[in-house]
C-alpha cells in the first residue's frame, strides 16, 4: 500500500524544474526580500526623522505608537535570522545536505499555521475587519469606501485572498519537503554501486556483498607411484 507521503512525492515543481532548483530559487528569493527589509530597518534606525517610522497617536487616532527603537531592533534581528535560515536552505539544496533544509521547512510550517489562524479568526470574528479598518490612518487610500462596503463581502474577499495565499504556501511547503526527501534519499545511497544504462539508473550493492564466492579447496598433493 502506497503511503500518502509517497503518493505526493515528485522531483519536479512549477515551470518543470527540479525540486532542488525550486528550493534554491525560493531560498534566494526569501533572502532578497529579507535583505531589503533589513536594509530599510537599518536605514530607519540610522535616520528616523527622514523615514518617519514613529507613527504617533495624532497619525493613527490611537494612544499607542506603532513602532519604536526596540521594535525596530527586534524586526531587524528577525530579518537577519530569516536571511540565515534561507541561506542554510539554499546551501543545503545546492550541496545536497538534508539537515540544512530542515530550519527553512519548519519556518514554512510555522508561517502556514499563523496564516491559518488569521483565516480562522476572520471567520469566527468577522467584525475584526471593520475594527482594523477604523485603526488605519485617515490618509489610507480608499478607507472610506472599504468601511462603507458590506461586512459579509469584506469577509468573503479576505477569506478568498487568504485562501489563495495558503494554497500557494502549501505548494511551496510540498516543494521543499520533496527536495528534502530527494536529498536525504541521495545521501543514503552513497555506499551503493551505480549501474547506468541509456534510460534508467539501477542501484546495486557491492559485488562482494551480493555474491559470496565460496573458498576453493586446495589442490591434492602430488604423490609418485
Amino acid at each position: 500500500m502506497i503511503s500518502p507521503w509517497d503518493r505526493w512525492y515528485t522531483t519536479s515543481c512549477c515551470l518543470c524544474c527540479h525540486v532542488r532548483t525550486g528550493t534554491i530559487i525560493l531560498g534566494i528569493w526569501y533572502m532578497l526580500i529579507n535583505a531589503v527589509v533589513l536594509l530599510i530597518l537599518l536605514s530607519s534606525l540610522n535616520d528616523p526623522v527622514q523615514y518617519h517610522y514613529h507613527l504617533t497617536s495624532s497619525d493613527l487616532g490611537t494612544d499607542l505608537d506603532v513602532m519604536d527603537d526596540a521594535n525596530m531592533c527586534i524586526a531587524a534581528a528577525i530579518s537577519l535570522l530569516m536571511i540565515l535560515i534561507c541561506g542554510m536552505a539554499t546551501y543545503g539544496a545546492y550541496k545536497q545536505h538534508a539537515a540544512w533544509i530542515i530550519p527553512f521547512f519548519c519556518y514554512q510550517i510555522f508561517d502556514f499555521a499563523l496564516n491559518t489562524l488569521v483565516a480562522i479568526s476572520v471567520l469566527v470574528y468577522p467584525n475584526t475587519i471593520q475594527d482594523y479598518l477604523q485603526q488605519l490612518p485617515g490618509t489610507f487610500p480608499y478607507k472610506e469606501d472599504l468601511m462603507s462596503t458590506n461586512n459579509m463581502c469584506l469577509v468573503l474577499a479576505v477569506l478568498l485572498f487568504i485562501g489563495c495565499i495558503l494554497a500557494f504556501k502549501a505548494y511551496l511547503i510540498a516543494c521543499v519537503w520533496n527536495c528534502y526527501r530527494y536529498v536525504s534519499g541521495r545521501s543514503c545511497t552513497e555506499v551503493l554501486v551505480y549501474v547506468t544504462t541509456n534510460d534508467t539508473t539501477v542501484l546495486l550493492p557491492p559485488y562482494e556483498e551480493a555474491v559470496a564466492i565460496p573458498p576453493k579447496d586446495p589442490p591434492p598433493q602430488y604423490t609418485s607411484a
